[in-house]
């Protein structure tokens, strides 16, 4: 076979990978860049609802409805939520009035303050309808990672891949335990004035401020307390 033979072969295969390298858009997938690269999937927070219904009785709050209560106030304390809400159904029933009333007395007695608690109505589709009793939650937004991808080896704008950081805060999200850390910092507790007047009257009296250590005698004996 003769040089000129693998002409046509040669322009097939580089027409062939300049086809390839065209497929797909690039790798940001183009759009308005992101401040940073990571900044493109930052860490959010949205709201949801944890709701109660109760069925309305004649007699009252039953033994099952206390107790759905009580885990409901469990969940309001851990969430750090503003406020519990009360719905009753519009209506002239006075039977279910009453339970929206003994919802907010039996709420009062699980701990909850009276300022923390509103009663409102909504409209049900009979005056029996049962009464909603919930609160707002915050939870974190998990982002979808890997709907849509560019061309990885088409980099020429200088930009970060589409994906680029989805996967770390994805995992963050799903791992914060509380997701209003997300949304803000939390407030600083209260100093300690006791030990800080403890250590300002050792500091003027010129003794040791720091604690006392523990001896290496101490920490041996510790050390050695279990055979």
């Amino acid at each position: 076979m003769t040089r000129l033979s693998f002409l046509p072969l040669a322009l097939l295969v580089g027409a062939a990978l300049g086809l390839s390298a065209c497929v797909g858009g690039p790798a940001s997938l183009g759009g308005e860049p992101p401040l940073t690269p990571v900044s493109r999937y930052a860490l959010q927070v949205e709201t949801g609802l944890d709701r109660i219904a109760l069925a309305v009785h004649d007699d009252g709050l039953s033994a099952n409805q206390n107790a759905a209560l009580a885990a409901l106030v469990d969940r309001f304390a851990a969430a750090g939520a503003g406020s519990v809400v009360i719905e009753a159904p519009a209506g002239d029933d006075p039977v279910a009035a009453q339970t929206a009333y003994a919802v907010r007395d039996a709420l009062t007695r699980l701990g909850v303050g009276g300022d923390r608690l509103r009663i409102v109505g909504y409209d049900g589709p009979n005056p029996r309808a049962p009464v909603l009793v919930g609160f707002e939650t915050v939870q974190a937004a998990v982002p979808r990672c890997g709907t849509a991808w560019g061309n990885l080896s088409r980099t020429g704008d200088n930009r970060s891949s589409s994906n680029f950081g989805c996967a770390v805060n994805a995992n963050l999200a799903a791992q914060i335990a509380d997701p209003r850390d997300i949304a803000g910092p939390r407030a600083m507790t209260p100093a300690s004035a006791g030990r800080r007047t403890v250590v300002f009257d050792k500091y003027a009296a010129g003794e040791q401020t720091a604690a006392p250590q523990e001896t290496l005698v101490e920490s041996a004996r510790i050390s050695t307390a279990v055979d």
